[in-house]
């Protein structure tokens, strides 16, 4: 669990990951030694994995999104789940129960695209898609 000093450090820097140490501690109102020694030990205990940038896909010239089910032949699931690995428009991808065994979301350019990666799955897995037309929820994290 987190104390109240750690869940504001963290509430900061999912505003802004690269605010400096100086300003965090500012406004923490801690010595910046201190917030760094916390810093450290959120990062020990896994609470920070990393700190990352946010892209917009489309800015790199990816148009669609695609949710698709995945459900592997019999004998295909460890082969299914390196062909996901593998293709880099998956974006994301979990393992789910149910009738799929894997959900992604895919980064696409063109409706094409979509048939093109579908094509490299087919004879290991049946698939269902939907092409993303908004996202009224973001990724986001857990309330803190």
């Amino acid at each position: 669990m987190l104390d109240d000093l750690d869940r504001r450090i963290v509430e900061i820097l999912i505003d802004d990951a690269r605010i400096s140490l100086k300003e965090l501690a500012l406004r923490v109102k801690l010595s910046s030694p201190s917030v760094s020694e916390r810093l450290r030990r959120l990062e020990e205990r896994g609470v920070i994995r990393a700190f990352t940038v946010d892209i917009d896909p489309q800015a790199l010239g990816y148009q669609l999104q695609a949710i698709v089910r995945i459900r592997p032949l019999p004998g295909k699931l460890h082969a299914v789940r390196q062909l996901i690995e593998e293709i880099p428009e998956f974006g994301e991808c979990d393992k789910v129960t149910g009738d799929d065994c894997f959900i992604g979301r895919l980064y696409l350019r063109s409706i094409e695209q979509l048939d093109q990666i579908l094509d490299r799955i087919a004879d290991k897995a049946e698939t269902s898609s939907a092409i993303v037309k908004s996202q009224p929820v973001r990724r986001r994290l857990p309330p803190l």
